[in-house]
């Protein structure tokens, strides 16, 4: 039987897309190791997947100077000694990776022994983690067409999208959140951390948005506050019921990484991206919804510019425009992307 080591981790983006491969990779013959942190998101996504799961030691890599730095340094030492002895346990025939710090000593680990590896960038311009090992992998898939471009090792692929998120039941949406459906319903997501400023922002505007809204409100694990507001529902974070409440939603506030944009692009929802500014991230999401906003499928409100007033409405435009956004959407060729991945990774 093949083998395939996975990894990925740290936020549910780096992990979502390898649980989406998971049925294609069986079917396809591989057996399934999945390599990950040992306190990361993944471990906990992945259960009850009957998935072998192997821990490696994480540290994190910062673009900034940090003393916490050094002592992550020797935390990815240690993790590619650990990641070592897996690979040469398991003996996969490739490792595919989605991202993350966690992958990073198991990259390095799978070269060492001369196993090919495959990775996936989400967003237009690659993350620190694939950037570093860039120089070690057989070939890189992408979600936007302009990052493969110019690259021997990019190959134009799309985002992989979970297709469970295609099959959401609007009424059990409804029953979950405890909604009529008398009214539009407006998500707002900040990812499976949770947005601060986003919160902060969201609870403030809610008095005005819930008379013409009703609104669920995934704010994060730790994140709910005590609030009390008709037509206001708060989650931390949603898993299995993530795509009743996609099914649900009629206009969408979303950060602006790569797979969720993606997902609702592939769902055709009116939505407003509101990207991390540059002074919290290397500035990726400003250019995927940059990306987007180009194309018509998306408002775009920057961080620097949110207010309750603007926060309000941009919802309100995305809404009331919602039959050109998505026709818009509509006409986008969105590729098989699971498949097209698969089909990268048997090469190698």
């Amino acid at each position: 039987m093949k083998k395939i080591i996975l990894t990925g981790g740290g936020t549910a983006g780096h992990v979502n897309p390898n649980i989406a491969l998971l049925p294609k990779l069986k079917e396809s013959g591989y057996e399934v190791t999945y390599v990950g942190g040992k306190n990361g998101v993944e471990k906990k996504l992945l259960e009850g997947l009957d998935i072998d799961y192997r821990e490696v030691s994480a540290g994190k890599l910062r673009r900034y100077v940090d003393l916490k730095n050094l002592t992550d340094a020797f935390r990815v030492i240690k993790g590619f000694g650990e990641a070592l002895a897996i690979v040469r346990s398991v003996k996969p025939t490739v490792v595919f990776s989605k991202g993350g710090y966690v992958t990073v000593p198991v990259i390095l680990a799978a070269r060492f022994c001369g196993i090919p590896v495959v990775i996936h960038e989400s967003d237009i311009t690659p993350g620190l983690a694939n950037k570093i090992v860039m120089p070690f992998v057989s070939a890189v898939c992408t979600s936007f067409p302009e990052t493969a471009a110019g690259s021997k090792k990019a190959i134009y692929t799309g985002a992989i999208i979970r297709s469970e998120i295609m099959k959401g039941d609007r009424a059990r949406g409804l029953k979950l959140c405890g909604f009529t459906g008398s009214k539009p319903t407006l998500l707002v997501t900040g990812g499976s951390l949770g947005a601060l400023r986003i919160n902060a922002c969201l609870r403030k505007a809610v008095p005005n948005l819930a008379v013409r809204y009703d609104i669920v409100h995934l704010c994060g694990r730790g994140k709910v506050e005590d609030i009390h507001q008709p037509g206001y529902r708060q989650f931390e974070y949603l898993s299995e019921d993530m795509p009743h409440v996609f099914a649900l939603s009629d206009v969408v506030v979303s950060r602006a990484g790569a797979n969720t944009i993606f997902e609702l692009l592939a769902l055709k929802k009116p939505h407003v991206l509101i990207p991390l500014d540059k002074n919290a991230s290397r500035g990726d999401q400003i250019l995927n919804a940059e990306s987007f906003a180009s194309h018509g499928f998306s408002v775009v409100l920057r961080e620097k510019d949110m207010t309750p007033e603007t926060f309000t409405s941009a919802v309100n435009a995305a809404y009331n425009g919602r039959v050109k956004y998505t026709a818009n959407m509509r006409e986008f060729n969105m590729t098989d992307a699971i498949t097209e991945v698969c089909k990268v990774i048997t090469r190698y």
